[in-house]
């Protein structure tokens, strides 16, 4: 059986000290809470830098210092950039920011980068270019109408065939932001054979959803980006508990975890 893989989102976009004091919200900070998530199971760091005001920035120089850092704090552990708008980037912005890092992975809302499926050519030349720089593309899906589309323009060639990988996101369109489960179903209703999936729930239920996920043959995020409760309904001390409860939960389920050279070989990254 393919061993899962455990990505981390310890901070987010939108999230500050104001809802948890351990949220991480400086790039030392951040490594540090990343180190303790390899530490407890997790192999990719899924990263987001914030401002002097602890804003949400797509800024050059800070992302290029958070991977210096994690290159020397935590240099086995696989970091993915977010290029997540927030209502405040332009497709433009996003593109610019890949394009001066060239990270080896980047994850990017498919509504978002094609203004809501209006600027497909647009998203065709981006994704053509990572897949000659050799980003790997992690698509983030918000529902199973996002999904439809992603195949669709898979199908079309606008998306590259081997951009396989996806993030299936439960529970943003929930009032309450508070995930089922169930929720899960539209998505695993399609063909999702030959693709990389994961699966990150908002809300306190965040564990049984990805292991519903996990089960059904993908892979999980979890972190303070969607969640701030373990499954026993207690507030988490940082997102490194969640990552451990986690793996407690797929060790006792008799899953092994993916090592962050498994998980790289899983995903395809590049290796320089």
């Amino acid at each position: 059986m393919t061993p899962a893989i455990i990505m981390v989102a310890p901070n987010g976009a939108r999230k500050t000290r104001r809802d948890h004091d351990s949220l991480p919200v400086s790039i030392a900070d951040t490594v540090s809470e990343a180190l303790l998530c390899f530490q407890a199971g997790a192999s990719v760091l899924h990263g987001h830098v914030r401002g002097d005001s602890e804003e949400h920035v797509l800024d050059v120089g800070r992302y290029r210092e958070l991977l210096a850092e994690m290159t020397l704090r935590v240099p086995q552990m696989l970091v993915q950039i977010t290029t997540e708008a927030v209502g405040r980037y332009s497709p433009e912005e996003q593109v610019a920011c890949v394009q001066a890092l060239i990270p080896k992975m980047a994850s990017v809302s498919l509504r978002e980068i094609t203004s809501d499926y209006q600027r497909n050519d647009y998203a065709a030349d981006f994704f053509s270019w990572c897949l000659e720089a050799g980003v790997h593309i992690q698509h983030i899906l918000y529902s199973s109408d996002d999904l439809q589309r992603f195949v669709e323009l898979k199908d079309q060639g606008i998306i590259p065939a081997s951009h396989r990988c996806m993030l299936f996101v439960l529970g943003r369109y929930r009032e309450d932001f508070q995930s089922e489960p169930d929720d899960l179903a539209p998505f695993l209703a399609a063909e999702l054979s030959g693709l990389d999936w994961f699966t990150c729930a908002f809300g306190s239920r965040e564990q049984e959803c990805v292991m519903t996920g996990i089960n059904a043959g993908g892979h999980a995020r979890v972190g303070f980006e969607n969640n701030l409760y373990l499954p026993g309904g207690e507030v988490a001390a940082n997102s490194a508990e969640l990552v451990s409860s986690l793996a407690r939960a797929l060790q006792a389920a008799g899953r092994d975890l993916a090592t962050a050279e498994e998980a790289s070989q899983l995903l395809g990254i590049r290796s320089a």
